[in-house]
């Protein structure tokens, strides 16, 4: 993944740390642009506004949460330490959604709410497992961390809560933020409630922030990255391995009390540029160069959710029987593919071993997500697939 932030964002966040706007003003104007309809809150991160959720909604110990079967493990971690269970429900591999039909096996008396991930980039139809959720009268939570298209797309317009991050890697970054949509006006209320006796995030916390990506952005350029390959690759080790963790470290929120806090005026600011600076049509090109990968790479290798009409290829996940030696003989070639490291298959409750997510858990085992970004040329494009059509041959 790329960091996606210029430099001039990241100069405009640091004068707002030492210069920061009036924070009430500029909260009710970015929920506003967000979503005109006033129902929207500002949160430190898509977690934060999880544990806002859970907190308000007020439900007792054991109740159920159904979960898309691929999450990441800090949603999965909330739910526990709120004491209620994550179930998940198994994917079908076009679309990365949740099966409709395991959907309905799998509630019961205690599921209360239903959390869905548009994975990868795509957006799939939501209407038919709203329709289910409204049956058995359950809360539809849309985690569209992923597949932030601008503001044509602000959540479906049946599902009760609604979550885009700003997080680091995240197509829109602001260094952290959430923006999310809560339909019922008495739970935002509330939630907005709980948060204002959070503290807010200091300035200096995320001038801080803004330092140490700046310094990631730097490390993350071509040339160095060829460096740290190089430098590793003499003493026989993967640097994915050795400094990945370091890495994705400057991002980590940690324990339950490190969500608690109200996003800073920079951070506000920074989410509000970001939004302002957005044109229809941005991720066109990103589009068009998966599109193209997919092409050359033609039905050699699986691609989950690429049966969704609706795309825009946050990530390029292939599928193949061996992980590992694939992404070596990628990076030998210059092409820095990567699994998934924050995420994970959940696990059914241990009374309910037919809700295991084999789909799930396969293509997370043999996941491989590629390097795709509008930077690369047609040249590259059609190298990295033929590396990769040897190697599934092989």
């Amino acid at each position: 993944m790329q960091l996606k932030i210029e430099w001039s964002d990241l100069l405009c966040g640091t004068w707002n740390c030492l210069f920061p706007p009036d924070r009430g003003v500029l909260e009710n104007k970015l929920t506003q642009l967000w979503t005109p309809q006033g129902d929207a809150l500002a949160c430190f991160s898509v977690r934060s506004s999880l544990d806002l959720l859970l907190q308000s909604l007020g439900l007792q110990p054991g109740e159920e949460i159904l979960f898309s079967a691929l999450n990441v493990k800090g949603m999965v971690n909330i739910v526990r330490r709120h004491e209620l269970v994550p179930v998940p429900i198994d994917l079908d591999f076009g679309h990365m959604a949740p099966r409709l039909d395991l959907l309905e096996k799998a509630i019961t008396e205690k599921t209360r709410a239903i959390l869905v991930a548009h994975l990868f980039g795509a957006l799939y139809d939501l209407d038919p497992l709203i329709e289910i959720a409204r049956r058995h009268n359950l809360i539809v939570i849309e985690d569209c961390a992923q597949c932030f298209d601008g503001l044509g797309y602000t959540g479906h317009p049946k599902a009760d809560i609604a979550m885009f991050s700003f997080g680091p890697l995240k197509t829109a970054t602001a260094l952290g933020g959430a923006l999310v949509r809560v339909k019922d006006p008495e739970l935002r209320n509330k939630m907005h409630q709980f948060q204002s006796t959070y503290p807010v995030q200091s300035r200096q916390v995320y001038f801080v922030r803004i330092l140490k990506f700046a310094a990631l952005k730097i490390a993350t350029t071509r040339v160095f990255m060829s460096l740290i390959y190089k430098v590793f690759a003499l003493f026989n080790q993967d640097y994915e391995d050795a400094i990945g963790n370091s890495v994705r470290g400057v991002a980590k929120l940690g324990t339950a009390e490190k969500l608690r806090f109200q996003p800073s005026a920079a951070l506000l600011a920074m989410i509000s540029r970001r939004l302002m600076k957005w044109q229809d049509g941005e991720l066109e090109t990103r589009t068009r160069v998966a599109k193209k990968l997919q092409h050359y790479l033609g039905n050699n290798v699986p691609i989950p959710s690429s049966q969704n009409p609706v795309h825009t290829y946050w990530a390029f996940p292939i599928v193949v029987r061996e992980p590992k030696p694939l992404i070596r003989a990628l990076r030998r070639a210059g092409f820095d593919a990567a699994n998934l490291p924050k995420s994970q298959a959940i696990e059914p409750p241990a009374d309910r071993p037919e809700l295991l997510p084999s789909v799930a858990q396969d293509a997370l085992q043999h996941l491989v997500v590629l390097p795709c970004h509008p930077g690369m040329t047609d040249a590259d494009l059609k190298r990295q697939a033929e590396i990769i059509k040897r190697f599934v041959e092989k």
